[in-house]
């Protein structure tokens, strides 16, 4: 919307000025338009650019003369990553490899010789996974990941390491029961995080271990976190149910 007044007000700025640019130039004007009516609404700074470098990148494109093909190719794979992040606000995260090692350190101990259940909710390209399974074997490990391309990526890349002790589903972390698991871990974002928390108090079994990467629960502090420093500066934030 803000788009479509910047290029209606550019259009009228063009009109009163007599004035004619390029469409390079003409571009230039709806974008510092658009960034300006997005920072007068209150938008997040990241927005800011988006805004400006909209329009101009549409009109560099079209000077490439990039076969139309190429849009629709690089839409569906965008698709097939993010699927329904529009409606869930949980876009496509990768755990560090340094939140993989210190997940180790959390699962059950291996002295009692019992199998346990890991669920990673929104497991992505199995990453997690992968590593976990084969650090310990004497667990199960389960995700669940709503995007088509990752869901199928991790599938491979289950099959061609030879997890037999991991599995992934695709679907909802909505519709997974969590009852049956010992520890669940999430690495979704901001939004889902209260809706996520009854989810977890109505359904995970005393004695069991929630684990979220960066996001914590409103009003609902972890009994203890863990800062790692890698690339995101994560936190690994634990509740013991």
């Amino acid at each position: 919307m803000l788009q479509l007044i910047a290029f209606l007000l550019a259009l009228l700025g063009m009109s009163i000025a007599n004035f004619s640019p390029d469409p390079l130039s003409f571009a230039l004007l709806c974008g510092f338009t658009a960034a300006i009516l997005s920072h007068l609404a209150g938008l997040a700074r990241w927005w800011l650019l988006i805004q400006l470098l909209f329009v101009p990148t549409l009109v560099l494109m079209l000077k490439l003369n990039v076969p139309s093909g190429v849009y629709l190719a690089a839409f569906l794979v965008m698709l097939a990553v993010y699927w329904s992040t529009f409606r869930s606000q949980v876009p496509l995260y990768l755990s560090s490899k340094r939140v993989w090692k210190t997940l180790e350190e959390l699962l059950p101990s291996s002295a009692s010789g019992k199998r346990f259940n890991f669920m990673d909710i929104g497991s992505g390209m199995g990453g997690v996974l992968t590593h976990l399974s084969t650090e310990r074997p004497d667990g199960n490990f389960y995700g669940v990941e709503n995007a088509p391309l990752p869901y199928l990526l991790s599938r491979l890349r289950i099959r061609l390491g030879n997890h037999a002790n991991c599995h992934v589903q695709w679907g909802s972390l909505w519709t997974c029961n969590l009852a049956p698991y010992d520890v669940v871990f999430a690495y979704l974002s901001p939004v889902p995080m209260e809706q996520l928390w009854r989810k977890v108090k109505q359904e995970m079994r005393p004695g069991t271990l929630f684990i979220s990467n960066s996001f914590a629960v409103p009003e609902s502090p972890p009994q203890y976190s863990i800062s790692l420093d890698d690339l995101h500066h994560s936190t690994l934030h634990i509740w013991h149910m």
